[in-house]
């Protein structure tokens, strides 16, 4: 059990003021996994006065842990497929929503839900739902928090293909089986240039391209592709 004076992040409040000690000095406050956590808690615990309900405090603390998942799934250079099968509502929603590909089982149901216990939407949401839908869609969705089946889901974009539940452990495996035996380096790549894609001008995205395109013609897959092709063979590629 660790005590408080053990802890490698101490916390005092003071006269108004908010001390927050590194403990870790034999190892010069090098930091470390629980070290990251217990200075995270201590800087909301600051940053929340005592008169706010501690609800604020947790919802601060979950959310950094979701949306540095989001994040990283975001950013990572292989494509994340999604597959929902009941249903996805709130952290979940926003969780499905940032796949880059999603499955749906048929009996799947998708629903913002956030402002129904009066929270407003959260896990990056509001970032992909209004790019997916429009934002006047996807504000009367946040709004209403009108439930969604899989088949509305897969006509608004949010979902790319529905299965029947009976099949849809099995056809989600093989799904992802297949993109792991696709050009996963090029697909990493056009993952990459379609999160670009909203941040900047038509010459700017041209540039990228361009990088990404000639970065993939030193791949062995691109190698492998343009042999498969002319033999007229399934190409065998090695994400390299």
């Amino acid at each position: 059990m660790t005590t408080q004076s053990d802890a490698s992040v101490l916390l005092d409040s003071t006269g108004g003021v908010g001390w927050i000690t590194l403990n870790r000095p034999e190892v010069y406050n090098a930091l470390n996994t629980d070290m990251a956590e217990r200075l995270l808690d201590a800087v909301i615990r600051c940053d929340e006065d005592d008169t706010i309900p501690y609800g604020a405090r947790f919802l601060k603390t979950l959310t950094v842990s979701l949306h540095a998942a989001i994040a990283t799934i975001a950013y990572m250079s292989k494509p994340v497929v999604m597959a929902v099968n009941g249903a996805a509502a709130g952290a979940g929603f926003s969780l499905a929503l940032a796949g880059d590909l999603v499955l749906a089982a048929d009996n799947a149901r998708f629903t913002v839900a956030y402002t129904a216990i009066g929270l407003a939407p959260d896990g990056s949401s509001t970032f992909t739902l209004p790019r997916l839908v429009g934002p006047k869609r996807a504000f009367e969705l946040m709004c209403t928090n009108r439930p969604l089946s899989a088949d509305e889901a897969k006509a608004l974009g949010l979902v790319n293909q529905v299965c029947p539940k009976a099949e849809f452990s099995q056809r989600a495996r093989e799904f992802a089986a297949d993109l792991a035996r696709g050009p996963t380096a090029a697909l990493g790549y056009a993952k990459r240039l379609v999160t670009l894609s909203a941040q900047g001008s038509l010459e700017t995205q041209m540039e990228h391209e361009h990088r990404a395109i000639a970065a993939c013609g030193r791949t062995a897959d691109f190698r492998e592709g343009t042999d498969a092709f002319i033999a007229k063979r399934p190409p065998e590629f090695q994400g390299r």
